[in-house]
């Protein structure tokens, strides 16, 4: 047994390079070896030794009715996992075994292990530049672009969050690489199949051909490498992959994946945080859901796609009696696209066959819902098919509740097929028999206790108590005897029994048969399907997003060119944690005011204020309401942000170099139709060094003159308000009462620059212990009155000589003359 589980595991390390193989023994999966070792390790069990005189070995294992939960287990963790079952009843001789399952975290299928979001294999290979390939197999869906920069390839690959990356060799080999890779993306990172020729044979496999969108050799490696690697985890079949979709970054939205994290689209910044998507996950299918992730992952940047989703949003808002008619009807769908992509392979059991003809049996009613309607309504109604001769051939078909497997009996509606009701019929009649047998042979012998009974070992049997065995009949053939009691046979009963066994067993396998032609026959339907299940997945999430805006009070949004004006914004997020004590705030952006500098004490809401109006554009160009009571918003090609401070302890990098590389990103990358997010930049570093990063900063975007909202704590930088029109200050209102020593905050936004920054007072707030912030206040003052030199000189090397007139510099002179006479600090 251990040779032939050593020359598997070397069989699957050839396919699936360290896996962990499962080898069934009896009612256990086993490991051996390293694999013991890890499995245990992993999973925190027990680790044996199997020992001889020859050899020993560690050992470690699972039951069988725990795989399931410990697959889950080891996949989450990033493991591999092979499984070998048992493919023949145990005997005298070594029992044959087979890989039947090879797991990964980015190739399951099966629902149990999966989530009801996306589950993306990717592959990256290099070229002119890069190549991504994406593929979900739970779905079917399969896209790739190309890329010239690294930094467009990380934005993507944040985007879509893969479970599992495929490297190519010139990149894995790559160490540095690797590190900022393995620091920047949690996924598992596994080996694949680059070699061009390789790649082209796999694509013609799976798709007929090579597509002619691929049209360069990384575009060609990557997407043939993602397919040999899934077709290896699915042994060969990939029938749910129809075709490759080319998409272009740049026909998007443009979110690299720092604002993503920063705006929490998807991922919260604190445990147990709410993300956006969280607030937004009205929806009533799985389908729905992913179609919601990637409508935020990838918002619109055509007017008029925006404006038809904004349409049928405000349909929807306005139609209660349509909206909670069309929820209701999706609320008792099941996941269509991921039935489609199991009815593709082959692979889909009789209740998900059932679940498939139930949900299909909905969408007529969904299109007739949306009879008369037009724009992307009317779109939606044209592809929501619901194919009613599929769900007569499976009505037809099955049984109305079928069970789990094929193999389990009482699967195919009586009438279906005739050869298989005369099997069944024939098999009825030997049961009737024997069940009229308990009652014939009571009145035959007299016993009127004599039961029939049946179990595994015996089959059927007669029962007789010890109290009536001088009755039993001379044709009773005794097969056990109990304690108070007997258990017998009769020919005519074995000649029963195995006629039952025989037709109850040929029906079965006809059964299968019928059931196998039938999903067959299904497969043929999986392109029609998927366009249902997308139709489907759409009317879903404009459904949700009218909901949402009718409970909330969100408003739509004017699509206009070149400004920005939203009327008492809120933060989606924010305001739901607050439950209705969220303070709103206005937001204008235009060329007279394009650059809005924003200054204010810790806590009073300078994040939140900045996130209001990033999450308020983004919800635009998705097609969604916003939360505010009014909102006039133009297309931005891209949204960055810099917020928050993190560091990049694998890849060597501090905070403040982290900064400066995402600083650095979004300098590059803003034009005039950007919408820049910026907060506290340069705080990590020195106060002057941090100063002049922070002016030179934002005169460059100023430049651009990119909508940017900069927040900071460098009071220095309000004074650019004078020398550079468009750019104008703003602050959050907070007040001090000195004798109760509190700080209020208003968390309103209002014209102007802040006179402090109350950092004691907020230190007093966070709990420093009182002698602590009453000596912070002396050394501020003392700081305040001595520190006039160091003010100055901050002042000195912040200014732009060059563009200061004469009178002007006469005036700046002279301010600092009249502050350093009468002992007050320079303005």
């Amino acid at each position: 047994m251990l040779t032939q589980y050593v020359q598997m595991r070397d069989e699957v390390e050839a396919q699936l390079p360290n896996a962990l193989l499962l080898f069934q023994c009896g009612d256990f999966y086993e490991t051996f070896g390293e694999d013991a070792e890890r499995l245990s390790r992993l999973l925190g069990i027990a680790l044996t030794h199997k020992s001889s005189r020859d050899f020993s070995t560690p050992m470690a294992g699972i039951p069988l009715r725990t795989l399931d939960n410990n697959v889950e287990r080891l996949l989450q963790a990033g493991v591999r996992v092979a499984v070998a079952d048992q493919i023949e009843e145990p005997g005298g001789a070594l029992v044959d075994r087979k890989v039947t399952q090879l797991l990964t975290p980015g190739t399951v299928t099966e629902e149990r292990h999966l989530t009801a979001d996306e589950n993306y294999l990717a592959a990256v290979a290099t070229g002119d530049g890069y190549a991504l390939a994406l593929l979900d197999i739970s779905t079917g869906e399969f896209r790739c672009a190309a890329f010239h920069t690294r930094s467009v390839l990380y934005d993507e690959l944040g985007r879509w969050r893969a479970r599992e990356v495929l490297l190519a060799p010139e990149l894995a080999g790559n160490a540095a690489l690797m590190a900022d890779f393995q620091a920047r993306f949690p996924a598992m990172l596994s080996p694949g199949n680059f070699e061009e020729a390789a790649a082209r044979f796999e694509l013609n496999t799976v798709l007929g051909e090579v597509p002619g969108t691929l049209n360069n050799a990384a575009l060609v490696r990557a997407c043939g490498a993602v397919l040999g690697y899934a077709r290896a985890t699915q042994q060969g079949r990939l029938e749910m992959v129809r075709r490759v979709l080319r998409f272009e970054p740049g026909a998007h939205m443009r979110l690299p994946d720092a604002a993503a994290r920063a705006l929490e689209i998807f991922a919260p910044q604190a445990p147990q945080g709410m993300t956006l998507m969280d607030v937004l996950s009205e929806t009533r299918t799985a389908g729905g859901r992913r179609r919601l992730r990637a409508w935020l992952r990838a918002p619109l940047l055509d007017e008029l796609s925006v404006r038809a989703r904004l349409d049928a949003v405000e349909t929807l808002t306005r139609a209660a009696d349509l909206r909670g008619a069309v929820r209701a009807l999706l609320y008792r769908a099941h996941d269509l696209e991921r039935l489609a992509a199991r009815v593709a392979t082959r692979r889909a059991t009789p209740r998900e066959v059932a679940s498939l003809a139930r949900t299909l049996d909905l969408l007529p009613d969904a299109a007739r819902l949306l009879d008369g309607h037009e724009g992307l309504l009317g779109g939606v109604r044209a592809r929501v098919n619901g194919l009613p001769e599929v769900v007569l051939q499976i009505r037809a078909a099955l049984v109305e509740d079928p069970p789990m497997r094929a193999g389990d009996g009482g699967l195919i509606r009586e009438g279906f097929h005739s050869e298989l009701d005369k099997l069944k019929a024939e098999a009825l009649a030997h049961r009737e028999w024997i069940a009229m047998l308990e009652l014939s042979e009571r009145e035959r012998t007299g016993i009127g206790s004599l039961k029939v009974g049946f179990n595994n070992v015996f089959g059927y049997f007669l029962e007789v108590t010890s109290a009536h065995l001088g009755k039993v009949p001379p044709d009773y053939r005794q097969i056990a005897t109990l304690k108070d009691r007997a258990r017998f046979t009769r020919p005519d009963l074995r000649d029963h029994e195995r006629e039952i066994a025989r037709l109850e067993g040929a029906a079965g396998r006809l059964e299968q048969e019928v059931f196998t032609d039938l999903r067959d026959g299904l497969a043929m339907h999986a392109d029609a399907l998927l366009e249902a299940a997308g139709a489907a997945a759409d009317l879903d999430v404009l459904s949700a997003l009218a909901e949402i805006a009718v409970e909330r009070g969100w408003t739509r949004p004017e699509t206009v060119s070149g400004f920005a004006n939203i009327v008492q914004a809120r933060h989606p997020v924010v305001e739901q944690s607050a439950r209705g004590r969220f303070v709103p705030n206005d937001a204008l952006l235009d060329d007279s005011r394009h650059t809005l500098l924003l200054t204010g004490p810790n806590m009073a809401g300078k994040s939140t204020y900045l996130r209001t109006v990033a999450l308020c554009a983004l919800l635009h160009q998705i097609g969604s309401f916003v939360p505010a009571d009014r909102a006039e918003l133009p297309v931005y090609d891209a949204i960055h942000t810099r917020i928050g401070a993190s560091d990049d302890l694998a890849g060597g990098r501090s905070t403040f170099m982290v900064e400066m590389s995402e600083l650095a990103a979004i300098l590059h990358a803003a034009t005039p139709r950007s919408l820049i997010i910026l907060d506290e930049v340069g705080r990590g570093t020195s106060t002057l060094d941090g100063l002049a990063i922070a002016q030179a900063a934002l005169e460059h975007l100023h430049s651009t003159r990119a909508h940017t909202l900069f927040a900071t704590h460098y009071f220095e930088l309000t004074r650019l308000e004078t020398d550079h029109p468009g750019l104008i200050n703003l602050h959050v209102a907070a007040e001090e009462d000195a004798d109760a020593g509190s700080l209020t905050f208003y968390h309103q936004v209002i014209p102007g620059a802040a006179r402090q920054s109350y950092g004691v007072e907020v230190a007093r707030l966070a709990g420093l212990p009182a002698p602590v912030t009453a000596r912070a206040a002396r050394l501020l003052t003392a700081l305040n009155t001595q520190g006039d030199d160091q003010k100055l000189t901050r002042e000195l090397a912040t200014l732009d000589l060059s563009r200061l007139t004469p009178m002007q510099a006469l005036e700046v002179l002279h301010g600092w003359q009249r502050a350093l006479v009468g002992g007050k600090t320079p303005v």
